[in-house]
């Protein structure tokens, strides 16, 4: 697959630096955390990609049948394109590693490749993600870092669903860190200063 099967925005960053993929939540784009990401890491390259599925105008990078159900078809297709254009643009711009963050459905696809494909991030920032089953433990030894950011009374995702998440992952051998707020699927400061202090040191 190549670096441009997706519509997407690139600032290409410092020689061996880490690149940074950033995912939209449902109805964003590619704008919607492209200077986020520079900002968070200012020598890294930044990519973000915009989904290519579309849910009644809003784009998003797989299909659902309804809230909290997944296409899971959908989803498989989507983690194999995705993680061929990650890995197509990590050798692109010769990076040195590979970072993602991503928000609800942007979450959602960075986390199915953190479970499908280990290695091939070294480090996620998970915000309001929602995985609505059992992933299989991993059969190859690769760990990451782990972010993942909720809200207490998130309605899309459950705080045990959360919970799970993070077993999960944990069980699989990552260094696993949970940031909770007392609210709902919003965005709040304390989330993007964890999210600043769990990316500080690639940012070196």
């Amino acid at each position: 697959m190549s670096y441009d099967s997706y519509v997407h925005r690139v600032r290409p960053g410092a020689p061996g630096a880490p690149i940074l993929f950033v995912f939209h939540g449902t109805g964003g784009d590619e704008n919607q955390f492209f200077d986020f990401g520079g900002r968070l890491l200012p020598t890294a390259t930044v990519v973000s990609p915009r989904g290519d599925v579309s849910e009644h105008g809003a784009a998003r990078f797989f299909r659902r049948k309804a809230e909290g159900v997944y296409d899971c078809d959908d989803l498989q297709r989507a983690t194999e394109r995705m993680s061929d254009f990650v890995e197509a643009n990590r050798k692109r711009h010769e990076s040195s590693t590979v970072i993602g963050l991503g928000f609800s459905n942007g979450a959602n696809i960075l986390a199915n490749i953190m479970i499908e494909k280990p290695g091939l991030f070294e480090a996620g920032v998970l915000m309001h993600p929602l995985i609505p089953f059992s992933p299989k433990d991993r059969a190859v030894d690769e760990n990451a870092h782990v972010l993942i950011t909720a809200g207490e009374h998130d309605p899309i995702c459950p705080v045990e669903l959360t919970e799970q998440l993070s077993d999960y992952f944990k069980r699989q051998g990552d260094t696993v860190t949970l940031e909770w707020h007392t609210g709902g699927h919003e965005i709040r400061p304390n989330e993007i200063e964890a999210i600043k202090k769990f990316l500080a040191p690639y940012g070196a």
